[in-house]
């Protein structure tokens, strides 16, 4: 079982990874936000996920162990899948923290593979994995103590429309001017960075 990997990164398709290990490749599946963030020919440490089916072996890997045991966690949740764990550890903590404790089904049923009846199940599940592993996301409760946080689902959803996935509409919204204020404004700000 592999678990960790340390090496230079070599980018792929969107979302996958070569880590070579002296001289050895491996294809890693990574959430959005780690491929964004790791450099191309860099020396990268990532946190490994072996996920083995009768006919794959799949490599997942994440910047930190907190991504690595939502990962884990959602894996073994009822009706998810690899693919779309992957598409949950897109979403910034953050927002998925404030989705959970609002109860708002939303921001997970705009990610690829959750339907409504998904998303409203999958946020009873990550309520008690919240309760289960705090530690998940006490670094985001920490940040938000004292502030209100805030997503704006129309610029989503708009992007959404125009064929970019959650976690790539995510990224790009994240990137906004702050003084991008209504959420034409946002997704303008964020086709531009596309």
């Amino acid at each position: 079982m592999i678990s960790l990997l340390r090496g230079i990164i070599s980018k792929g398709a969107s979302q996958e990874l070569t880590i070579d290990v002296h001289g050895v490749g491996y294809l890693v599946h990574v959430p959005i936000n780690v491929w964004d963030n790791v450099k191309e020919g860099e020396r990268q440490e990532l946190y490994i996920k072996t996920f083995v089916r009768e006919d794959r072996f799949d490599l997942f890997g994440f910047l930190d162990k907190m991504s690595k045991l939502l990962f884990e966690e959602a894996i073994g949740l009822p009706g998810i899948g690899p693919k779309t764990a992957l598409e949950i550890c897109s979403v910034p903590r953050h927002l998925l923290l404030t989705a959970i404790e609002q109860q708002d089904s939303k921001l997970l049923s705009s990610i690829k593979g959750v339907g409504k009846k998904t998303a409203e199940k999958l946020l009873v599940d990550l309520k008690s994995l919240t309760e289960k592993h705090p530690q998940i996301f006490a670094k985001e409760r920490t940040e938000m103590a004292g502030t209100t946080a805030h997503f704006d689902q129309d610029a989503i959803d708009a992007l959404k429309a125009l064929g970019y996935d959650t976690a790539t509409a995510l990224h790009a919204l994240k990137n906004t001017p702050e003084d991008a204020k209504t959420s034409e404004e946002r997704v303008a700000a964020a086709l531009r960075s596309l």
